[in-house]
C-alpha cells in the first residue's frame, strides 16, 4: 500500500517530529546537538524553511516551521538525515539508521493553534521531568524567546511578532502563555494530530486544506460504511 502524501502547502506552519530509531538515543552528547542544529539552520535556509520553534529531547526533535514552497520541509529533513546520521556514526562508531522511519508531520492553522503548539515544544523538557522551568533547558528555542539571545536558527512568525509593536512587551506577553497549564484534552490533541499527520485548526482551516490539497484532510470515520439500503 503507497504511503500518503504528506501535507506541505507552502506558507502554512508544520509541526514536525522526528524521533530515534526504536525510541533510542539520537543525541549522545551536546557536541550532537549543536551539530544537529548546524545542519538544521543550514538546510533551513537551502530549502525556504522558516523555523519557529524547536526542542531536542534525548530520542526526538520537535520543530515548528512554515516552509516557503510546497515540500521544502521533506527536502530539508532528508538533507538533514543523511549528513548527521554520517557524521554521527562516524565518531560514534556505529552502523545503521539513527531515525524511526519517516518523521511525523502535521499543518497548523497560525490563527488559532500556533502559539499553543510552539508553546507545547518549548515545554517538552519540563513535561519530560528534565528540567523545573523551559529557562533551565539550553536545547531549545525557549531561550531566545524568553532571554533574547542570538539564534540565527530562529524566525519569528508574524502571529508571535502581532503579539506586541514593543520587542519588550512581546516577548512578555508571550512568557505569560506559559503560566496557563495545559490541560489533558490539549495535550492529547496535539499528540493526536501531528501522530496522525492530522491538520490541527478549525473547520475552515481544515477545509481550506482539502481544497488547497485537492483531497479530504479529515479523519475517515470509523466503523463500517452504511448501509445505503437502510
Amino acid at each position: 500500500m503507497p504511503r500518503p502524501r504528506r501535507l506541505e502547502p507552502a506558507g502554512v506552519a508544520l509541526h514536525v517530529i522526528q524521533r530515534g530509531n526504536n525510541r533510542a538515543a539520537c543525541f549522545f552528547g551536546d557536541i550532537d546537538r549543536r551539530f544537529y542544529l548546524k545542519c538544521l539552520a543550514e538546510y533551513a535556509e537551502r530549502r525556504g524553511c522558516a523555523v519557529h520553534a524547536y526542542a531536542l529531547m534525548s530520542n526526538h526533535v520537535h520543530l515548528l516551521l512554515t516552509p516557503s514552497e510546497t515540500g521544502g520541509v521533506s527536502l530539508m529533513m532528508q538533507d538533514i538525515g543523511r549528513r548527521y546520521v554520517r557524521i554521527v556514526n562516524k565518531f560514534q562508531a556505529r552502523t545503521g539508521t539513527l531515525w524511526e522511519g519517516r518523521f511525523k508531520s502535521n499543518l497548523i492553522d497560525s490563527d488559532t493553534y500556533l502559539l499553543t503548539c510552539h508553546r507545547y515544544i518549548e515545554l517538552n523538557p519540563v513535561r519530560a521531568g528534565m528540567v523545573l522551568a523551559p529557562t533551565d533547558y539550553p536545547w531549545t528555542s525557549h531561550t531566545y524567546y524568553a532571554y533574547g539571545k542570538s539564534d540565527r536558527l530562529i524566525s519569528e512568525h508574524p502571529v508571535y511578532i502581532n503579539l506586541a509593536v514593543s520587542p519588550e512587551v512581546r516577548r512578555r506577553r508571550f512568557l505569560s502563555l506559559f503560566d496557563q497549564p495545559f490541560v489533558e484534552r490539549e495535550l492529547s490533541k496535539l499528540r493526536t494530530a501531528v501522530n496522525k499527520g492530522w491538520p490541527l485548526g478549525s473547520d475552515e482551516f481544515v477545509d481550506r486544506m482539502g481544497t488547497v490539497l485537492g483531497r479530504s484532510v479529515r479523519p475517515a470515520r470509523r466503523g463500517r460504511p452504511p448501509n445505503e439500503r437502510a
